[in-house]
């Protein structure tokens, strides 16, 4: 008898450690779709076949109980939907995620809820394949040790949609090219949405309030952003749009609304005889408009509404050549010319000097009076009779008068 309920024990035991989804995905044949029924399924399963996985009810979870990564893919032709994911490992050095996706294309992640998860979806050397329709948390932890929730690496040609992350740390797209990066949200994070060393990408409305950063470019080339809203950086260096040694760039009808800098530009264009394009945006209610640092020419701001800004240019770096951008038909809230002939045009050139409450720009120190009536009597003693020469720092030709719409 005691016999008996032994083995029983052992074969109770060893049903109940049995990875049952594990199981299935061995048996299937390439090209199965597994339909879950709603459940919780063991975690930290392996995909290297073509498979789908769905679930076919609300309720499906798979549960990494804590630790690795919850699935793990290689290869081309996976599909994962209407899925919960939660509970992967904590390992920052493992990279431990809800999905981690290697060597394939043609893949697909859509309509999946990922929690308690420190990174959301990791993907490495994934082209041609789509994530869509998110919804993504990494755990709870402060922001600088929470995962991305989303990471590209070397990673070309993909659909990023949809997907909304919040209280992740950044979503990330490094040595990746040729993807769309579309209509996503987030919040709550650090870089809503950070290149590096990537071309060639299109990222068009976007939806990204309460970060400490909007959309930050660095390294890279030929990207187009048009039609993002960058809100609410938080922070007082939060940041809605940043160029770093970038080139080629297209910003356009982007509204940067609400944040510490608007746009910041720091030596870019980068490459020899390019330039930035940077056209029709609002930038809007911004301590600051336009960050000037280092050396930055050949941009070309055209079309720009610069509305409600503290300042509207701020230039750190003593001796740059603010000027040597093409800055023309932008309107400026702050014009104090004329339009007699009605062409919608200022009869003269918008000037932007640096006064003496800019002191604060070079002096960290300062910065505690900026706004106090000290600092705003000495910038209206400046203007009015300079006791020492304002810096010029660039000039629209064509200011408009009226924002049409």
């Amino acid at each position: 008898m005691m016999k008996i309920i032994f083995v029983f024990q052992i074969l109770f035991l060893t049903l109940l450690n049995a990875n049952i989804l594990q199981d299935a995905i061995d048996k299937a044949p390439s090209g199965s779709i597994l339909k879950l029924p709603a459940g919780i399924y063991k975690g930290n399963i392996y995909i290297n076949k073509p498979l789908t996985i769905v679930g076919k009810e609300d309720g499906v979870i798979i549960d990494g109980g804590g630790s690795g990564t919850v699935i793990t893919t290689k290869g081309s032709f996976i599909t994962l939907k209407n899925l919960k994911i939660i509970g992967s490992g904590d390992r920052h050095d493992k990279v431990d995620a809800a999905i981690s996706m290697e060597d394939g294309s043609q893949c697909e992640v859509s309509d999946c809820i990922i929690e308690d998860c420190l990174f959301g979806i990791d993907m490495k050397m994934m082209n041609n394949s789509i994530l869509s329709n998110n919804k993504i948390s990494s755990k709870d932890l402060e922001l600088g040790l929470r995962g991305d929730g989303i990471r590209i690496w070397y990673s070309h040609d993909n659909i990023i949609k949809g997907n909304s992350l919040k209280k992740s740390r950044d979503m990330v797209v490094w040595y990746s090219h040729g993807n769309e990066i579309l209509e996503n949200f987030g919040e709550y994070g650090r870089y809503s949405l950070h290149f590096m060393y990537a071309g060639k990408n299109i990222v068009k409305n976007n939806y990204y309030q309460f970060n400490s950063v909007g959309i930050f470019f660095m390294y890279s080339k030929d990207t187009i952003a048009i039609g993002n809203t960058i809100k609410s950086s938080l922070g007082a260096t939060g940041m809605g749009i940043g160029l770093k040694d970038v080139s080629n760039f297209t910003l356009k009808d982007n509204t940067i609304i609400y944040c510490a800098q608007g746009i910041y530009i720091d030596r870019s264009p980068f490459e020899p005889d390019t330039h930035n394009w940077i056209l029709d945006n609002k930038i809007l209610y911004n301590a600051e408009a336009i960050h000037f640092h280092s050396m930055s020419e050949n941009n070309i701001l055209k079309n720009n509404a610069i509305v409600g800004n503290i300042e509207d240019i701020i230039n750190d770096s003593r001796g740059s050549k603010t000027n040597e951008n093409e800055i023309v038909g932008n309107y400026w809230d702050n014009y104090e010319g004329f339009d007699r002939d009605g062409d919608n045009i200022g009869d003269t050139p918008h000037k932007v000097y640096q006064y003496a409450d800019q002191l604060w720009v070079y002096n960290p120190e300062v910065k505690f009076f900026y706004g106090s009536p000290v600092i705003s009597m000495l910038n209206f003693l400046a203007k009015l009779a300079p006791f020492t020469s304002p810096i010029f720092l660039l000039e629209d030709e064509k200011p408009i008068i009226k924002i049409e719409g």
